[in-house]
């Protein structure tokens, strides 16, 4: 099998989350950027990184790294870019994503056009052929231009790998799926320890955490433009990696995790997509205010992505709301609180420092994993 350079792109602070799930996955990590991590792997890798990866939004063929500072030369350098090793006569081809920091190209229309133009000029010689069809099988390309070096990714995945398929009813500000999964690694939480998320809108901290406690492989459920790339990659090893993923799923697990929101609308949206990912049974959904937190339990975890109070009309309620979990996590004792926020005021309005807190971009928009750790039960006390 032909070995490639990876490319898995991420969330800015969530690299090393990513590595280690690369690791885990049996691949080496040769590089870690802001917001990607690139790896070595062959075409199994390619399949089984997509179906299999909870934190990356997308898998790349690196197909080619250069430097440019002119357009000529980015013409020049894409031209000379090997592309009929990936993309057939009759494919269909171009830049999806230009993206330049720090670089003199900075025009994503421009670079996105010229490296077309490229691409073309190239086949052409090649497929020797005036004109392409481009009624086959899609080939989407991504570009990122850093300090004048350029990195080439041909796109395996096509819709984000966040999409895992089940959220088809969304909140108001959703977490994205891949966002969510990253947040709950980055805790010590188990299977075999209560979750609660009081803030679950549509559901999708529950869900992901109940999909890693099944071992359910997040994309086990949906496509890759891949999937149809058989001069690259033999159906057989994508039949195989699904049926692999199927083979590792343990739905038998016993799990304690709740969801809770004061929306009804919500908590009915949060079921039905438990219910498309399969763990319905798994997770306890219910109406409830955050005034209402309260559990028996020892030693569980908050997991949550509360309002920010980014609309105008919230603002006055953000205040007395993270006032008010603060209160509720102060009596719960033995528990952990892990919160992802831009409200800046969050540690001053819960009443307690937190323990550590990473910066992590949702989107454009800087946010704070605030982490406040309770006390480790002893071995013993583990899952009561």
């Amino acid at each position: 099998m032909k070995r490639y350079e990876l490319i898995a792109p991420c969330h800015f602070g969530l690299e090393a989350v990513l590595k280690q799930e690369i690791t885990d996955l049996g691949y080496d990590v040769s590089n870690v950027e802001d917001g990607r991590v690139t790896f070595i792997g062959d075409d199994e890798a390619i399949c089984r990184s997509n179906i299999g990866l909870r934190t990356a939004e997308r898998i790349l063929i690196k197909v080619g790294n250069f430097r440019a500072e002119t357009f000529d030369e980015l013409f020049e350098n894409t031209k000379n870019i090997p592309w009929e090793e990936y993309i057939p006569s009759d494919g269909k081809f171009w830049v999806t994503k230009a993206a330049s920091i720090k670089s003199k190209l900075f025009s994503p229309s421009d670079i996105q056009s010229i490296m077309k133009k490229a691409m073309v000029e190239r086949l052409k010689q090649v497929y020797r052929v005036s004109w392409f069809s481009e009624d086959g099988q899609n080939f989407p390309i991504r570009v990122f231009l850093m300090k004048d070096n350029v990195t080439v990714g041909l796109d395996t995945t096509g819709e984000s790998l966040h999409k895992r398929g089940y959220r088809k009813y969304k909140a108001k500000a959703p977490i994205a799926e891949n966002l969510a999964a990253a947040l709950i690694m980055l805790t010590p939480w188990r299977d075999d320890r209560i979750l609660v998320d009081p803030f679950c809108g549509s559901g999708t901290i529950p869900i992901e955490a109940a999909l890693m406690a099944a071992n359910i492989a997040p994309g086990m459920k949906r496509g890759f433009t891949a999937l149809a790339w058989n001069h690259l990659i033999d159906r057989k090893v994508w039949d195989d990696c699904y049926e692999e993923a199927r083979e590792l799923a343990d739905m038998s697990v016993t799990v304690n995790i709740q969801g809770f929101d004061n929306d009804p609308e919500m908590i009915k949206i949060a079921r039905q997509n438990a219910r498309l990912a399969g763990v319905d049974k798994m997770i306890h959904f219910a109406e409830r205010d955050v005034d209402k937190l309260t559990h028996d339990g020892k030693y569980g975890f908050i997991i949550t992505n509360p309002p920010y109070g980014e609309r105008l009309e919230e603002k006055a309620n953000i205040p007395p709301l993270y006032r008010m979990l603060g209160e509720k996590f102060k009596e719960l004792d033995t528990w952990s609180l892990y919160l992802i926020t831009s409200y800046e005021n969050a540690q001053k309005d819960i009443g307690r420092k937190a323990d550590k807190n990473r910066k992590i971009y949702n989107g454009m928009m800087k946010t704070y994993y605030y982490q406040f750790v309770g006390p480790r039960p002893s071995k013993n006390l583990l899952g009561k």
